[in-house]
């Protein structure tokens, strides 16, 4: 079974930086549209970022400006990007993909990640 494994998480202080990556656990024809959700501690998960496969991105409000979802298509890899991160950010990012594409005959809808924890504090 194909899943998504996030990656890049950590602890960083307020105004830094940091790249998440989402990557299947083993090779794939392609993933169509991704989207990265986060979930605050005791709070709901929420939409932060979303590429198609042609490479249009969208935002949450909170992201624009200082998020930048990308993806590497060769390697089936997307990424998100995090600047001017904010103690607000702290929260577990889970990546998302609406199909995965394993083969001619096998796809994957509604496929997640298990998550990587982003802790901004100083």
């Amino acid at each position: 079974q194909v899943q998504l494994v996030e990656s890049g998480g950590g602890l960083v202080q307020p105004g830094g930086s940091l790249r998440l990556s989402c990557a299947p656990s083993r090779s794939i024809l392609s993933i169509n549209t991704v989207n990265w959700y986060r979930q605050p501690p005791g709070k709901r998960r929420e939409l932060v970022a979303t590429i198609t496969n042609g490479g249009s991105a969208n935002y949450e409000d909170s992201a624009k400006g200082r998020f930048t979802i990308s993806r590497d298509n060769a390697k089936n890899t997307v990424y998100l990007h995090m600047n001017s991160l904010k103690p607000e950010d702290t929260a577990v990012y889970y990546c998302n993909a609406d199909l995965i594409t394993v083969s001619a005959a096998v796809g994957i809808t509604d496929a997640w990640g298990q998550g990587t924890q982003v802790t901004v504090s100083s």
